[in-house]
């Protein structure tokens, strides 16, 4: 019977070292991990696409809400054209798409809406290598476009080589470009073709005697090192545009469902909101009315 009572104390004793045991394997090894992964389950995720020249005021947008709203995680998919971001969002990929065009109706599902959220000024900019140059004609300009004017002491510059960075022909900044001053002439075919914006900008800043055309907000925001110029004697600046002066202007908007989801509708909300509009005014965006 002791023998007995022996084995079986033993084996209560085994029973629970292998329980113990059995605890510790399943406890983490890192108890950092775990309250990293209980964070990101309890973080909302909103997730935004949009094009190349939406996704700085979408971020700054959402900054300025995930600072408020610890809980929520604005979350971008990578940027490509409107296009893009509109098909993702009916295919129910992202919450919200930046676009820098009206709906059109060939885009429309009768499911989505676009709302706009601001004018953003587009400005031709020069290398800060170039100097003697701080405006151009509508003529002047078309000139350097078509290849008919390629050296900067044409313009009252030094003597240095024009280099033309460019976007593709859908592109808003190039349809604005069109419209306001380049026509339907054809551009030469010695630009520097750059599909987005970004790049094109980082291009600009790095290449000595360029010449390009981007966002005036992203300009100031980012304090780029870049030659602002005039046009016809204008220059790119928030109240010539509010005095009609100034009109090479691109208008960004955002799309959602009809019924967005209740984290989405408060971020669109945020957007929309007074609070909204001074993060737009306080980074060089003209809110919409």
């Amino acid at each position: 019977m002791k023998k007995i009572a022996k084995l079986m104390i033993i084996g209560i004793i085994l029973l629970e070292m292998c329980g113990c045991n059995s605890a510790k394997t399943t406890e983490p090894k890192d108890s950092s991990l775990v309250t990293s992964q209980a964070d990101s389950q309890a973080q909302t995720i909103i997730k935004i696409g949009g094009s190349s020249s939406t996704v700085t005021v979408l971020k700054l947008l959402a900054q300025a809400y995930e600072s408020q709203n610890k809980a929520v995680k604005v979350e971008f998919i990578s940027n490509s054209q409107s296009e893009g971001a509109i098909a993702a969002l009916k295919n129910d990929i992202i919450d919200i798409a930046g676009s820098s065009h009206k709906l059109k109706p060939e885009e429309d599902n009768g499911k989505i809406q676009y709302r706009e959220i601001a004018q953003d000024l587009l400005l031709v900019a020069t290398h800060n290598s170039v100097k003697g140059v701080n405006n151009l004609s509508t003529k002047q300009l078309k000139a350097i476009y078509k290849g008919d004017i390629t050296n900067w002491q044409e313009l009252g510059g030094a003597d240095a080589k024009i280099v033309l960075l460019d976007r593709p022909e859908d592109e808003s900044a190039k349809k604005l470009l069109r419209k306001h001053y380049l026509g339907e002439d054809k551009t030469t075919n010695k630009a520097v073709i750059l599909s987005k914006e970004g790049e094109l900008i980082e291009t600009l800043q790095s290449t000595p005697n360029s010449v390009g055309t981007f966002s005036l907000a992203y300009s100031l925001i980012n304090k780029s090192p870049v030659n602002h110029l005039s046009l016809n004697g204008v220059a790119p600046k928030s109240e010539n545009f509010a005095n009609g002066k100034y009109q090479m202007v691109r208008h960004l908007g955002i799309l959602s469902d009809k019924v967005p989801s209740a984290p989405a509708q408060k971020f669109i909300d945020f957007i929309l909101s007074k609070e909204g509009e001074k993060v737009l005014q306080n980074n060089g965006f003209v809110p919409a009315r």
